[in-house]
């Protein structure tokens, strides 16, 4: 898609971080932003700084975790701009810190609800409806470079994340196809506030919890946020993305080393066995045939 010119452009978490700096982008590229977040005061700021610059902008409360009031806002959304949304970023997100094996239900029920659901409720609501439009469109969808491994201090986070890259990965396999580009963000470190992320988290998910908000804590966050990417550059990768239809946007180089260990460290697992290659090779091939088969069945009226 070379030119977003015009496309009506609905932004999760957009009033603030890396959710504003799509909406700043975007709207500067021509897009109509929709802009949804649970804070008013949030959203009554952003929308106002981007009125200041010409953006057509239209900021709604929403919890992405709400999936009745999700097809309301999407009404309204495009009821507001007389156009269909044909372009969602799925970037609203929350994180919280602590020991995993001393998670309440409700850490994984908040954190779930928001990173997996809140994306899963948002693809469900507006892709049919980019679909039965018929003008194409795209998903950009952010998850996290802690999505690819395990974390000791923010498992449930990491889990939600590593979901979201697998989702995305399969709608990556279908959706181009149908005219329908599909992006997944991973982001390292980004000048966002997410270290206040516990300040946002519903009362009902509070008692019992296992995440940490010592002072000491939230203030290493902070600083180590403030020397992360800023959002607008990180919004003008996507944009790159976009153009040029890639999926992986992965515009941390620093963690390219990392991430190629951890790699190496799965396929190492291959090492410790000693099989016999007939029968693996066996095995493939019914894989094979199994997946090819399966692949006709779905194209299949």
């Amino acid at each position: 898609m070379e030119d977003v010119t015009g496309r009506v452009a609905l932004i999760t978490g957009g009033a603030s971080g890396v959710g504003l700096g799509q909406a700043r982008v975007f709207g500067r590229l021509g897009c109509r932003v929709a802009i949804v977040d649970v804070r008013q005061e949030a959203l009554d700021e952003a929308e106002a700084a981007l009125r200041v610059e010409g953006i057509d902008v239209h900021a709604v409360v929403l919890d992405i975790r709400d999936r009745e009031a999700w097809a309301d806002v999407v009404d309204g959304v495009e009821e507001r701009f007389g156009d269909p949304v044909t372009l969602l970023f799925s970037t609203a997100g929350v994180n919280g810190f602590g020991p995993l094996e001393k998670a309440s239900y409700a850490d994984f029920d908040w954190i779930l609800g928001v990173n997996l659901g809140g994306v899963v409720n948002g693809i469900q609501t507006v892709l049919p409806r980019i679909l039965s439009a018929g003008r194409g469109g795209h998903l950009v969808t952010v998850a996290s470079m802690a999505g690819f491994q395990g974390s000791a201090t923010a498992a449930i986070y990491a889990a939600s994340k590593a979901a979201v890259i697998t989702l995305m990965e399969s709608y990556a396999l279908t959706l181009p196809a149908q005219g329908v580009g599909v992006s997944l963000l991973c982001p390292a470190s980004v000048r966002t506030d997410i270290a206040r992320a516990l300040d946002r988290r519903p009362a009902e998910f509070a008692m019992e919890s296992s995440f940490t908000d010592d002072p000491r804590f939230v203030s290493l966050q902070q600083q180590l946020y403030a020397g992360g990417m800023d959002p607008i550059e990180l919004a003008e990768h996507v944009h790159a993305a976009i153009v040029h239809d890639r999926f992986w946007v992965l515009p941390f180089t620093e963690t390219r080393e990392g991430l190629r260990a951890y790699f190496d460290s799965v396929l190492a697992g291959y090492d410790a066995f000693d099989t016999d290659p007939a029968a693996a090779a066996g095995r493939a091939a019914a894989f094979a045939q199994y997946r090819e088969a399966a692949r006709r069945l779905g194209d299949a009226p």
